[in-house]
């Protein structure tokens, strides 16, 4: 019973990390940026630019993530990184300087890095080296949590508050939820041993299905970042929805927040690259339904984007946890480079399209669903792959036992 409390207790710690890095200090920016927008003059490029930004403070940090191997490290690096969430938020609503809002936006990407890479790998290891379950959709339910908590702050304080108001009661928010995010995890284990005394083992995939993986992540960050950056300016520049898109941002947090649960059950069934596929074609129509220009089809888009985009991160982050059990985050940190990758270009190419579209953002979710498309092709391939390297691996095991015979 104590085990299991001391389970919920970890897994707890990741959700609030996930509540303060990503819900407050990288996705209030989504609810925000129609208000921002309007009351402190952010441009429709330069809204581009700062989400683009954001993402390469996330990428840099996935970068540090995959070259860092010993734990103690990646424990302090995480906790740094709470505490800059809570600056990064503070910084927001201390200016109106563009530029400052970039070095703010920056800063909030390499805190949600520490939150999603070596606090999810953390994590990960501790639940592997207890083992329980190597799963992760408890723990992910803090994203879709924390952008459901944050639209919904939004809706409500808008009534009362301005822009800049708003970002420090975020500001206080956070401050809060960086009490049990540091206080709940507890220092790693460097031992190399789980609970049994067993040593723990990595077992990486072949350097072929590595590449197509990252490929194919590369692809869902473009699916992902679109949506999840404009949704809410997409959907209030539609014929008839105007003023729904904080409505619509908070039925994707909704929905993402048990999602990942789900997640962890269809891939007892299905297995890993079955349930990518499955969550990939479902996001496919996620991202264009809300192009129908109708209410219901806007809500029924966040709803299948919110359950699919984090039931992928969720998925691919807990596969690089099983092949590296003993170093987690330097699979995902590489994961998260491609993805990351696409994080930059997405929003910065959305921007560009829509500035020459007079704030016209649905060409960027054509290439959102385009290449959602080609990174569902790759999964497929994928498993083609993977046929392979089992069928290999089988055959020299099999020749081994006959030379030892």
């Amino acid at each position: 019973m104590d085990d299991q409390r001391e389970r919920l207790k970890v897994l707890s710690a990741g959700i609030f990390s996930l509540l303060l890095a990503l819900g407050v200090a990288r996705f209030a920016y989504t609810p925000l940026l129609p208000l921002m927008q309007q009351q402190a003059g952010l441009g429709i490029a330069d809204a581009g630019w700062l989400a683009a930004i954001n993402y390469g403070g996330y990428l840099s940090g996935a970068v540090i993530a995959s070259l860092i191997s010993d734990l103690v490290l990646k424990d302090r690096l995480y906790r740094v990184g709470m505490l800059l969430a809570i600056a990064s938020t503070l910084l927001m609503g201390m200016t109106n300087d563009v530029t400052i809002w970039a070095l703010s936006r920056f800063v909030a990407g390499l805190s949600s890095a520490a939150a999603m890479l070596l606090g999810t790998g953390l994590i990960l290891n501790w639940l592997i080296r207890h083992q329980h379950r190597s799963e992760l959709g408890i723990h992910f339910a803090g994203i879709g949590l924390g952008i459901a908590g944050c639209a919904a702050a939004v809706e409500i304080m808008h009534h009362w508050l301005d822009w800049r108001e708003q970002w420090f009661v975020l500001t206080a928010i956070g401050c809060l939820l960086a009490i049990p995010a540091l206080r709940w995890l507890p220092a790693p284990d460097r031992s190399g041993l789980n609970k049994s005394g067993q040593k723990m083992e990595d077992n990486p995939p072949s350097p072929l299905f590595m590449r197509l993986f990252m490929a194919a992540y590369f692809c869902a960050g473009i699916g992902y970042v679109v949506s999840a950056t404009f949704i809410v300016a997409i959907v209030d520049r539609l014929p008839g929805l105007s003023g729904n898109g904080t409505l619509i941002f908070l039925v994707l947090g909704v929905s993402a927040a048990p999602a990942c649960i789900v997640w962890d059950f269809v891939t007892r069934r299905t297995g890993e690259l079955n349930a990518l596929i499955l969550a990939a074609v479902l996001q496919i129509v996620g991202i264009l339904l809300p192009l129908s220009g109708n209410l219901f089809g806007a809500i029924a888009g966040a709803m299948l984007f919110g359950s699919t985009f984090i039931g992928m991160v969720s998925l691919v982050l807990t596969m690089a946890g099983r092949y590296y059990p003993t170093r987690p985050a330097k699979m995902m940190g590489k994961m998260t480079l491609s993805y990351g990758a696409a994080q930059i270009l997405g929003p910065a190419i959305t921007g560009w399209l829509a500035a020459g579209k007079q704030g016209d953002y649905a060409l960027g979710l054509y290439l959102a669903a385009g290449a959602m498309l080609i990174g569902t092709l790759l999964l497929f391939v994928l498993k083609i792959v993977q046929k392979r390297d089992a069928h290999t691996a089988a055959s020299r095991f099999s020749g081994a036992v006959d030379a030892v015979s």
